[in-house]
């Protein structure tokens, strides 16, 4: 198995907390998490090698990663302060309802604009998110826009 075999996530898994939401974010979610495990670029530093399976969580307004091996031994939990996310994620959030308004009223033009900058917007979260795991998991970028995509949701969780 070569490496792309080796430093990947299997499975993820957002924490049991999390609560059901609108059929738009549920979408979301349900595409985010299927692409993200078809393919992705996962590999905590230091570690041979997975596949790995995430679990998502929010404790104390932090988001966990708590990775571990497919066979679940533990590899490592990382915490981030979302403190850095905020007004991404609350951007993001203001431009998904013009997006989704949009979609129901507006002409093709007027959707491709808010679609243009909500897909800016998202890619900002992304960056950020790699710069914030920057030293503990390499992701690439496709997926850190997916693993972005997740931080919104657990933040949709109403």
């Amino acid at each position: 198995m070569g490496t792309k075999g080796v430093f990947r996530l299997s499975d993820v898994e957002l924490d049991e907390s999390i609560g059901r939401s609108t059929p738009d974010v549920e979408h979301e979610r349900a595409v985010a998490i299927f692409d993200l495990v078809e393919e992705n670029s996962f590999e905590p530093v230091g570690h041979s090698g997975g596949p790995y399976k995430l679990k998502l969580s929010l404790v104390d307004m932090r988001l966990v990663f708590a990775v571990t091996t497919e066979s679940g031994d533990q590899v490592v939990t990382h915490i981030l302060s979302l403190t850095p996310f905020r007004r991404i994620v609350k951007d993001y959030f203001m431009i998904c309802e013009s997006y989704y308004d949009a979609i129901r009223s507006s002409s093709p033009g007027q959707i491709e604009a808010i679609d243009m900058g909500r897909r800016g917007i998202h890619n900002d979260g992304s960056q950020t998110l790699m710069d914030r795991l920057e030293g503990k998991i390499k992701v690439d970028f496709p997926t850190a826009r997916r693993l972005f995509t997740l931080i919104c949701v657990l933040h949709w969780r109403g």
